[in-house]
């Protein structure tokens, strides 16, 4: 049942390293060529002041300096060599090279140093930011596919208020990691069949599981190892056949969506009322106008009926209980219950994050 097919090669090629996101990021290429580009501005400009008072040096050769005299010059000085066949004599020529030619030179090296203590402190760097990323995460949640549903579902939480630190997403292909990366997401590069990938992603201290595989028995596998690994997690898995859902909520899925049963009711729904079909829609694509939430009663809506609430109540959770909003045992509320409501939002609406 194993899924060996795909991403094999990238599975190994990141098998030792969490990616994180960079906070304007610049990539490495990007800053050699503007470290380079600085370095020929600091020579063009040392050429220009030599060329300038080029009557006040000196060449052993013979001959007033030309303008490759005055190149050669400022190359050799700025790289500290100094062979000394060209001298400044005059007094002026000494004292440009005192306050602008010698901090020139400096500038220079730093540039040079620069860029070489970057390369060099780059993978310092890295595995700092690692360790200590892997001191604070706890309670986070993990998203082991990154395609179509993956994204949605990283949409949808990041839009009910969870931070992007707070979710690390899991895929073999390194091109989507780098695509969770740019989204500011933490990425694993590797196969959440396996144990050491599943661990680099410290799924033993995570809250939440979301398996978004392309593949029914890739998802089985990944709830097996997941469980085994977190007893206490969540996970919520995605399945193409029906038919494979009860094996998967046997193999420790807490919840279990099926895929392509799921499009074909709402494809049904919107060909016999395209009304519903487009208000469901909107039901489930967050912050669009109309969506679906889960939240804590609040302390003024406690001892109401479910119908005097601001929002729609759908169902009140009482428990392990779910009620209808008109079951009589639905009212009073109860401050320790959790309402699933119609609540009309906006991003202009400070309260479209729900509480909870």
């Amino acid at each position: 049942m194993r899924d060996t097919g795909r991403g094999r090669g990238a599975v190994r090629a990141g098998a030792d390293t969490v990616h994180l996101p960079h906070k304007n990021a610049v990539g490495p290429l990007r800053q050699v060529v503007r470290r380079l580009v600085l370095a020929l501005l600091v020579m063009a400009l040392t050429v220009l002041i030599v060329y300038i008072d080029r009557a006040g040096y000196h060449d052993n050769a013979g001959g007033s300096m030309s303008l490759l005299d005055c190149v050669y010059y400022a190359t050799v000085t700025l790289s500290t060599t100094g062979y000394g066949d060209v001298v400044p004599y005059s007094a002026s020529a000494r004292l440009t090279n005192v306050l602008l030619v010698t901090p020139l030179r400096v500038l220079f090296l730093i540039i040079l140093v620069g860029t070489t203590l970057e390369v060099l402190t780059e993978r310092t760097r890295e595995q700092y930011r690692q360790q200590r990323w892997r001191s604070i995460v706890r309670d986070h949640t993990v998203i082991v596919g990154y395609g179509t549903k993956g994204r949605s579902a990283a949409r949808t939480l990041t839009g009910h208020g969870v931070p992007a630190q707070r979710i690390v997403v899991v895929d073999p292909d390194h091109k989507a990691v780098e695509s969770a990366v740019s989204a500011g997401f933490a990425g694993v590069t590797g196969d959440a069949t396996r144990n050491d990938v599943l661990l680099r992603a410290e799924i033993q201290r995570a809250k939440e599981l979301i398996i978004a595989a392309q593949r029914d028995d890739t998802a089985v596998l990944v709830a097996l190892t997941a469980r085994q690994l977190n007893k206490r997690i969540n996970i919520v898995a995605s399945v193409r056949e029906e038919e494979n859902a009860p094996l998967l909520r046997q193999s420790g899925a807490n919840a279990v969506v099926t895929s392509s049963g799921a499009a074909g009711r709402l494809l049904g729904m919107s060909m016999l009322s395209p009304s519903a079909g487009e208000v469901m829609e909107e039901l489930i694509s967050y912050g669009s106008g109309l969506d679906l939430i889960e939240r804590p009663v609040t302390k003024a809506e406690a001892g109401l009926d479910p119908r005097e609430v601001g929002d729609l109540v759908v169902v009140v959770k009482r428990g392990h209980r779910l009620l209808d909003h008109d079951n009589p045992e639905a009212s009073p509320l109860q401050l320790t219950d959790r309402l699933i409501v119609i609540h009309r939002t906006s991003q202009d609406d400070p309260s479209h994050v729900p509480q909870g």
